[in-house]
């Protein structure tokens, strides 16, 4: 598609005003690239208090509502639950807004191909973020494995802990949406969560090849199991294979500002090995990445590894964009519909007892 460029700041409109807005708002704060002119959620109370952010943004109780007003509108920060991302994305395009849509982009292709046909057929943008491209640790693991000095990468390992303990208040609202998800075979730690992980891999090592899958799972409160213990292995086209460990610990206490997940991926070259110990929480009290090489461990204590800064610096890249239209999307929603596959992958190869299944097969 043809996109031309803004020359002017950004007229960007949030459309949800839930717990996640506190992390994506960061990128719109003291921007000169973008002016907040609307915000829009149901909710009246959520209205008045995040218009305490922008006094001069009108709100609305619906993207409809918005429409109807006549105001101009370029862009929208779309924080919708992950059932009402599709039907929400094809009303917004259908409007004439570009998308900037958290992650999942959805539930199934069929959906995905809706979306990408209604973006194609309005002229509009639609981009799926993933604020973990954008996490410095990570940026820098990326760095050490294109850069070569690890030698050729060997191996690919992650490891995810899940835990019930610690981290900041989270409405009952948003579990609803999360329980009306794991009911529908989409799990919190292997899809939602999970999308990050899977993303992170592809933006490593590019297309996956195969993937095998054992996804289990564990009641933590009478009706509602979670997607634990789990075990993801892949390969990418290039040969390269990755394993994903996801746990469980239930009652373990974790240190956080935001969600208590304990992460850790390690990248294994012939010369050494790149680690990054932690993100959303801070379960390993070491420096955030280590690159051992040669016998000595180099340990890097000065990155910004507070995870808010990623959605502030992936917001502020969606912003840029938008003014220059340069370097990749992160991610265009055709290549989210990849990291959907993958995901998809995880669920086919588990529903056949762990046996191989190729991303680009599913129909």
């Amino acid at each position: 598609m043809s996109f031309t460029p803004y020359e002017r700041p950004v007229r960007a409109a949030f459309l949800g005003l839930g717990r996640i807005y506190d992390l994506n708002v960061r990128a719109y704060f003291d921007n000169p690239d973008v002016e907040v002119v609307a915000l829009v959620d149901p909710s009246e109370d959520r209205r008045a208090q995040r218009q305490a952010d922008w006094p001069a943004a009108r709100t609305f109780a619906s993207a409809a509502e918005l429409a109807a007003s006549g105001l101009e509108v370029d862009a929208v920060e779309v924080l919708l639950p992950i059932p009402l991302h599709a039907e929400g994305v094809l009303e917004l395009l259908g409007y004439g807004w570009h998308v900037n849509l958290q992650k999942p982009i959805c539930n199934d292709l069929a959906d995905a191909t809706r979306m990408l046909d209604a973006a194609k057929a309005s002229g509009r943008l639609l981009r799926v973020m993933d604020n973990y491209l954008f996490y410095e640790p990570l940026v820098k693991l990326k760095e050490a494995v294109t850069s070569g000095e690890l030698g050729e990468v060997t191996g690919y390992h992650l490891k995810m802990v899940a835990s019930g303990r610690g981290g900041w208040d989270v409405p009952g609202s948003t579990y609803e949406w999360q329980f009306q998800q794991m009911r529908h075979g989409r799990g919190t730690l292997v899809f939602d969560d999970g999308w990050h992980k899977l993303s992170t891999a592809i933006w490593l090592f590019g297309p996956i090849r195969e993937v095998r899958a054992w996804v289990g799972m564990t009641e933590v409160i009478p009706g509602i199991e979670v997607d634990a213990p789990t075990t993801v292995v892949w390969e990418h086209q290039n040969g390269i294979r990755g394993v994903w460990d996801i746990t469980l610990a239930i009652d373990m206490y974790l240190r956080s500002d935001y969600y208590t997940n304990d992460e850790r991926w390690e990248i294994t070259g012939r010369r050494g090995y790149a680690r990054v110990n932690r993100c959303t929480s801070r379960g390993i009290q070491q420096p955030s990445l280590e690159v051992y090489l040669d016998g000595a461990m180099h340990s890097y204590h000065a990155l910004d590894d507070d995870w808010a800064s990623s959605f502030r610096d992936s917001g502020r890249h969606w912003l840029s964009w938008l003014h220059t239209g340069h370097g990749p999307m992160l991610w265009s929603g055709t290549e989210a519909v990849d990291v959907l596959r993958f995901a998809l992958a995880v669920y086919a190869s588990d529903a056949k007892g762990g046996t191989g299944v190729d991303p680009a097969s599913l129909e």
